[in-house]
């Protein structure tokens, strides 16, 4: 298989190109945003959105919480590296995204058709730990997306000491924090240069 062209591309999907663009192509890490509030609507209607994106037997191990107030950026930012500090002080809303360990507790309603699946997992929390946090991953990326989606822009962020802001904001030890990211509407020159994406024949092999 050759790559095919970008208008040629374009035409291939049945999402708008506007949509393409929103999401995707013209959608970037923001460094910077206003200070317009995120509101609790919309981090409803991104978390009704996002919850519907496929994770294996539908384990569902993302846990949020979504830091605003100034009482709980002050608990944030010490354990934040250096350079992420002060853009996660001017946001208007950061998310801690966890991975649920004891996810295998919601089996039985979530994945009900195998009554079997809770005990599964109740065993072996090593192989537990590898799921949520491999199904935590894949929820986070469809979090950026539902954030762009609701027009915020997103600032997903590793750089943090993850074990502090996890006994900090998950205290039960049962969560992995994995990703901050920062949301809000971006400022004036919120974003850094396009950096170079890898071609489809580099990545791609259709057999």
């Amino acid at each position: 298989m050759t790559a095919t062209t970008d208008r040629q591309t374009h035409d291939a999907l049945v999402l708008d190109e506007h949509a393409q663009n929103l999401l995707f192509r013209q959608a970037r890490t923001a460094n910077a945003f206003t200070d317009e509030e995120v509101t609790d609507e919309q981090i409803a209607e991104i978390f009704e959105l996002v919850k519907w994106a496929p994770t294996s037997m539908n384990t569902q191990p993302l846990r949020v919480v979504v830091v605003r107030s100034a009482e709980a950026k002050e608990r944030l930012l010490p354990h934040m590296a250096e350079g992420n500090r002060a853009k996660t002080a001017a946001a208007p809303a950061t998310a801690i995204f966890a991975a649920d360990v004891d996810f295998h507790e919601e089996l039985p309603r979530t994945f009900p058709h195998f009554p079997g699946a809770r005990d599964m997992f109740a065993g072996d929390e090593e192989s537990r730990a590898r799921t949520a946090e491999l199904n935590t991953g894949l929820q986070v990326g469809y979090a950026i997306l539902g954030i762009r989606a609701a027009g915020l822009a997103a600032g997903p962020m590793t750089g943090f000491d993850a074990d502090a802001i996890a006994r900090e904001f998950f205290p039960d030890g049962r969560h992995r924090v994995l990703v901050a990211i920062n949301m809000g509407k971006p400022a004036e020159n919120a974003w850094h240069d396009r950096l170079p994406r890898l071609g489809f024949d580099e990545v791609v092999k259709a057999l």
